[in-house]
């Protein structure tokens, strides 16, 4: 095999995204996993790129816009290079307002929306009964409908980015955590684990994990709306499932297991939307998520050592963030054109 001329540690969606931007630019890439490719987060179920609110305008939000604008082209790429379908749909999200000051509160937005957005998507407070009894009860009969939010199945997408990179001459091995010796640069992107050793390395934190617990229900609503909810996320999948999630846990006992708050969130679900009463629970899922310090992701070079990068943090957002986070990264390590935010870059959190 060839020396690898970008070496990614990680089989997330972050490494994954990585790997696969420099490898269309012809570079040799090796990805390297200590188990299994989406073996945290990224192999969860959820799948949501729904956009922060517009307004209080940041360069974060920006961000995650311009990654959500290129998302259809840049998720398609990924689908003709490996053969294999992302679940990627831009069918837009709903929210029940339910009183007189979240209907002013969302038109506010809307007026954000319009001056943000480019003319690419919009944010509008509508009748409710216009999306039929999918719609969650909404008590003032409005919501907003976004068509920024799109949706994509995560365990799809990160099976077709790995047969992607491998489609284009990288390599994936599984079961390893150290990247070989070689002079190749060595991008970072081992979630929250990852977050813990760096904080343990800089001797403060820098980021952790939080878990969470989300549920996979049979019921076909592929051409809808996502739904949020009452704090929820309700997803229709490509394969005819609707994705619940998710817990938010800072203190758990497993990393792995669901309990009890899992089964009350399913209750929150169907409150939510009484069409899922009956729709029967195909899986359960927990798994830590990495949120640095920031809440932003932490991406750029490693302070103070020289061809190592870090790509994590993507806490509720990597999947949205990833179109745009892997051409920066691939930009900065391959061409040296750095266009990271400030609030990204990991010496704001050293």
């Amino acid at each position: 095999m060839a020396t690898p001329e970008l070496t990614i540690m990680g089989a997330g969606i972050f490494g994954l995204s990585v790997a696969f931007a420099a490898a269309r630019r012809g570079v040799r890439v090796a990805v390297i996993e200590a188990r299994r490719i989406g073996a945290g987060s990224s192999g969860g179920l959820v799948g949501a790129l729904a956009p922060h609110v517009p307004e209080n305008w940041n360069d974060k939000k920006a961000f995650q816009l311009d990654s959500l604008l290129m998302s259809g082209d840049w998720w398609g790429a990924v689908a003709a290079v490996s053969g294999l379908p992302t679940g990627y749909a831009r069918l837009g999200r709903l929210q029940p307002l339910d009183d007189a000051r979240a209907v002013a509160a969302a038109q506010a937005r809307a007026v954000q929306a319009a001056a943000l957005w480019q003319g690419r998507a919009v944010w509008r407070v509508v009748p409710a009964s216009g999306f039929g009894a999918w719609v969650p009860p909404s008590a003032s009969g409005l919501v907003v409908h976004d068509t920024l939010s799109a949706r994509l199945h995560p365990q799809l997408a990160c099976a077709a980015l790995a047969a992607a990179v491998t489609a284009l001459g990288g390599t994936i091995t599984l079961g390893r955590n150290a990247p070989p010796d070689g002079r190749a640069p060595v991008v970072w992107a081992t979630g929250h684990a990852g977050l813990l050793a760096l904080s343990q390395a800089m001797g403060r934190g820098v980021g952790g994990g939080v878990k969470g617990q989300a549920l996979l229900l049979a019921h076909d609503a592929r051409d809808l709306p996502q739904l949020f909810a009452g704090g929820l996320h309700l997803v229709p999948h490509v394969d005819g499932t609707v994705a619940i999630g998710s817990t938010s846990e800072r203190a758990w006992d497993a990393d792995d297991t669901t309990d009890d708050q899992l089964e009350a969130l399913h209750v929150r679900a169907v409150a939510a939307c009484p069409l899922l009463a009956d729709a029967p629970v195909l899986a359960r899922w927990a798994g830590v998520r990495p949120r640095a310090k920031s809440r932003a992701p932490m991406i750029g070079a490693w302070p103070g050592r020289p061809g190592h990068f870090i790509a994590n943090g993507g806490f509720k957002i990597g999947f949205g963030m990833a179109p745009k986070l892997a051409e920066v990264m691939a930009d900065l390590i391959l061409d040296g054109k750095d266009s990271i935010p400030e609030g990204f870059r990991p010496e704001t959190s050293f």
